[in-house]
C-alpha cells in the first residue's frame, strides 16, 4: 500500500509533468497535490507531517488518482473541485459561479495595515465585487462593530456569497446587494474594499486555462485593465463619508493605473506580493484628482 506522502509526491510529479497552472490557493505542484490528496482522503489539511506515513488502501489511492486525473483533464482550479478555499485560515465555499478568493486585501485586514485610516467613525463598510463574500466576511470578523454591504454585478456570485455569510453566521451584519458598480449603492460608506476586474486585454488573452475557468466578468478590465476603476473613481466620492478610504487591489497593473490616474495621490500598501498590488486612496484625494483621464 502507498502512504500519504508517497501519493502527494507522485501527484506533484504528475501535475508538474502535465503543466497545470497554480495561483488559486497554492503556488506549486507539491502544495496543490497535498491539498487534493488530503482532501480526497478526508484528512486534516494543515498538518502533513502528522499523516505523512499513514497507509492508504488501494481503493482510496484510486480515488486520489481519479481526482488528479480530473484536475489535469479539466484544468479547473483545485478549489472548484473541492468546493472550498481559504483566506487567512478561514474556510469559504466556492464554485464556478464566483472567482476563487485570493485577494491580498485579506492580508491587510488581518494584519491591521489599514487600521491607521479607520476609527470610531468606521461603521459602514462596502465590499465591492464581493464574489464569494470572503472579504466582507473577514472584515466583519475583524471589526465586530461594523455593518457590511457585499455587492456584486453577478447574481450567481451573490448566491455563493450567501452560502458563506450564513456559514459564518453573519446574516445579521452583512447585506448582499446586486449592483453594477456603485449604481445601487448610495452609501455613504466609511470604508470601501474592492478587488475589481483589472486584468488588461493582452494578459486576458494569455491566461492559463485555470483562470479561464473562472467568470470572465470577475477578471477582464478592458484594454488597460482600468475600465472598472475609472467608473469607480468617478462615482466613489459621492458614496463615501468625509473621512472614508478606498482600498483597491489592482494586481500587476500599477503601470497602467499610474498612466490612467496620474493626478490621484494614493498610498501603496505592502503585501506578501510586494508594494504594487494594493493601494489606498482617501475621499479627499479622489476629489482632488477629479480631473483624471
Amino acid at each position: 500500500m502507498s502512504t500519504v506522502i508517497e501519493l502527494i509526491e507522485a501527484g506533484a510529479k504528475r501535475l508538474e509533468e502535465a503543466g497545470v497552472a497554480f495561483g488559486h490557493g497554492t503556488a506549486n505542484a507539491f502544495d496543490e497535490a497535498a491539498w487534493l490528496v488530503l482532501w480526497r482522503l478526508k484528512l486534516p489539511l494543515d498538518d502533513i507531517d502528522a499523516v505523512a506515513d499513514k497507509a492508504v488502501s488501494p481503493a482510496d489511492a484510486g480515488k486520489v488518482a481519479a481526482l488528479l486525473d480530473e484536475r489535469i483533464a479539466t484544468r479547473k482550479p483545485a478549489a472548484y473541485l473541492t468546493k472550498e478555499a481559504w483566506l487567512q485560515g478561514v474556510p469559504f465555499y466556492v464554485d464556478e459561479r464566483a472567482i476563487v478568493p485570493r485577494s491580498f486585501v485579506a492580508e491587510l485586514i488581518a494584519d491591521g495595515s489599514i487600521d491607521y485610516w479607520l476609527g470610531e467613525h468606521t461603521q459602514r463598510v462596502l465590499d465591492l465585487c464581493t464574489g464569494n463574500g470572503s472579504l466582507a466576511i473577514l472584515a466583519a470578523m475583524t471589526y465586530p462593530d461594523i455593518r457590511v454591504d457585499a455587492a456584486d454585478l453577478s447574481a450567481e456570485a451573490l448566491e455563493v456569497a450567501a452560502i458563506n455569510v450564513t456559514r459564518h453566521q453573519l446574516d445579521a451584519r452583512i447585506r448582499l446587494v446586486e449592483s453594477d458598480g456603485l449604481a445601487s449603492l448610495p452609501g455613504p460608506y466609511d470604508l470601501v474594499l474592492c478587488n475589481p476586474p483589472y486584468v488588461n486585454s493582452a494578459s486576458m488573452a494569455a491566461l492559463p486555462a485555470e483562470y479561464r475557468a473562472e467568470p470572465e466578468l470577475a477578471l477582464a478590465g478592458g484594454a488597460d485593465g482600468m475600465d472598472f476603476v475609472r467608473q469607480l473613481f468617478a462615482d466613489a466620492p459621492s458614496r463615501m463619508s468625509e473621512e472614508a478610504v478606498l482600498v483597491l487591489e489592482i494586481g500587476n497593473e500599477r503601470e497602467y493605473f499610474e498612466a490612467a490616474f496620474p493626478q490621484v495621490e494614493v498610498v501603496w500598501l505592502e503585501t506578501s506580493a510586494g508594494e504594487d498590488q494594493v493601494l489606498l486612496v482617501t475621499r479627499a484625494a479622489l476629489l482632488a484628482g477629479a480631473g483624471v483621464r
